[in-house]
């Protein structure tokens, strides 16, 4: 019988105390006692296919639900596949814990079977590291975790816990520390001051907006003050926008961002996607202001006129409390990208083999249902990207900067897990399914009724482009035209092949209704997204 005093005993105890009720694991030697245990409490325990997809799904559960979640994989090979997941929650902004088990200490340094330098491993992709020396040191390092993961710029703690912590003696336990209340919001007199002295403001809001649940303060400031409002990564389907503020993927905003006298940057990174706030974005005599949790972040990469460390919904509060009567110039035209995507759709719906940009346009317009979107990388996802609307808050999932492709499968599994009532639909290219296609038996396991649309073009289509029109050359960015409905019904799933549009909105109606996860293959031709024609221009 278990000993539900040891270490393991109280690793769980903490979790309860933290408020984590679910652990993504993949089993091992190294956990056996803590899962053990963990069974018998009726802790909820996801398990998967590959420790790479644990920690996705980790981080894209904590992405959800805004607090720390919890990883837990085998030392060794189980640790060194988990660390793209680790490198890529970190470049996310992710409260997560990592906890990778390890061999006993004893053992260390003597050519003993998995015997790693964990934690010096994962330190480059997290934000805290430890390992635990004793069973009674766990409490306190799952606090400490829990505190670093949570607290300022959010990120990954990562403990190595070796197998005799988890079987030894809670004898002596370490408490679990508390996190600290945030402190109020700055003075926001200066940003209001600014903003009514400007003649061409406009508003960029990123991840930051939903970490802080800013929302309902969000929605109050732009409607009061009616400035343009673009948005970026979490904070897509906060709140109706004029767009994507991402340039890559809308082809107006460099048009308004150019012409902006001011630029308030809401709880995002001006970072790669924004030109790094360069001449390629915007005006060199724009002024920026700039509010972020993380103090080192303000004007990194860009000059500001202000900057302001602290909670974006503070912020907000603050600025809604001192707005009084006050409207910004409507100096932004309507744009009309939908429209000349919607255009292009048309014009390629009659070609023989379906144009990305036809397809989703009539998966809009013959979807049975709105659900949340898992978004994976390449040049099919893209143009969707482009064409779809963001309708729900926290139901716009990427993979983040690290762009890490194969993660909306894991990701998807964790959104559907968290709002089971509500549709989930994922969105992939060909390339990008392939690395994590064995978490469908995790998908079908739980039950779990993702639709998945697999755009199939035979190939590493973003690359493809890029290497061809730079290079002249295709060399590695070919592959076969799977069946990926085939397979996918060999792990139980429902599944068809799409080859021309009239195929498209029976296909939507029938997989939403099936109630398993269901994998539409559909037959697409390569080509060139404008997310992929914004990287060729910058390059000269």
């Amino acid at each position: 019988m278990a000993d539900t005093n040891n270490g393991a005993g109280l690793f769980l105890d903490s979790l309860e105390t933290l408020g984590i009720d679910r652990i993504f694991t993949l089993v091992g030697d190294h956990l056996n006692e803590l899962l053990s245990q963990a069974g018998a409490r009726g802790v909820e325990i996801v398990h998967m296919r590959h420790e790479a997809a644990v920690v996705h799904a980790a981080d894209a559960w904590a992405r959800c639900t805004r607090r720390p979640a919890l990883s837990l994989v085998t030392g060794g090979p189980g640790h060194t596949n988990s660390l793209t997941g680790l490198a890529t929650a970190q470049s996310n902004g992710s409260p997560l814990i990592a906890v990778s088990g390890a061999p006993a200490q004893l053992m260390r340094h003597r050519v003993v079977f998995q015997d790693l330098d964990q934690a010096a491993m994962a330190a480059p992709a997290a934000k805290w590291t430890h390992t635990v020396t004793s069973a009674a040191q766990i409490p306190f390092a799952l606090g400490k975790a829990y505190a670093e993961a949570s607290t300022g710029r959010k990120g990954v703690a990562h403990l190595t816990i070796p197998v005799d912590c988890f079987r030894g003696s809670g004898a002596g336990k370490l408490a679990v520390p508390r996190v600290a209340p945030m402190l109020g919001a700055p003075d926001v007199g200066p940003v209001l001051k600014l903003l009514k002295a400007a003649k061409r403001p406009v508003v960029i809001g990123g991840s930051g907006l939903w970490w802080a649940d800013a929302g309902v303060a969000l929605r109050e400031f732009i409607e009061r003050t009616g400035l343009p409002y673009y948005d970026v990564t979490m904070a897509r389907g906060l709140m109706p926008s004029r767009g994507y503020a991402d340039p890559a993927l809308n082809k107006v905003a460099p048009e308004v961002f150019r012409e902006a006298d001011l630029v308030l940057v809401l709880g995002k990174r001006i970072d790669y996607r924004l030109a790094m706030g360069g001449t390629r974005l915007f005006s060199p005599s724009a002024k920026f202001v700039q509010v972020d949790i993380h103090a080192p972040e303000l004007g990194a990469n860009r000059e500001l006129a202000l900057g302001l460390c602290g909670d974006v919904r503070q912020v907000l509060e603050a600025l809604n409390g001192k707005l009084g009567k006050w409207q910004a110039p409507d100096w932004v035209a309507p744009s009309a990208w939908p429209a000349e995507l919607d255009a292009l759709a048309v014009a390629r719906a009659g070609d023989r083999m379906m144009h990305p940009a036809s397809f989703f346009a009539e998966m809009r317009r013959t979807l049975p249902t709105d659900p949340l979107i898992s978004w994976d990388g390449g040049d099919f996802v893209h143009w969707g990207r482009c064409m779809m609307p963001a309708r729900h808050p926290g139901g716009w999932l990427r993979l983040g900067p690290m762009a890490t492709i194969g993660a909306a499968l894991p990701n998807a599994i964790a959104l559907q897990m968290n709002r089971p009532e509500q549709p989930v639909l994922m969105v992939t290219g060909d390339g990008s399914f392939g690395f994590y296609l064995a978490e469908l038996d995790t998908a079908v396991r739980y039950k779990l009724p993702i639709v998945i649309v697999v755009g199939n073009d035979g190939g590493w289509g973003l690359e493809r482009e890029l290497q061809g029109q730079l290079l002249g050359t295709t060399v590695a960015c070919e592959l076969r035209r799977t069946r990926y409905d085939q397979i996918a019904k060999g792990f139980g799933c429902g599944g068809e092949n799409i080859t021309k549009l009239s195929q498209v909105g029976p296909a939507m109606a029938r997989a939403f209704a099936s109630a398993v996860p269901y994998v539409l293959n559909v037959n697409v031709e390569g080509a060139r997204s404008p997310f992929t024609q914004w990287q060729l221009d910058g390059r000269g």
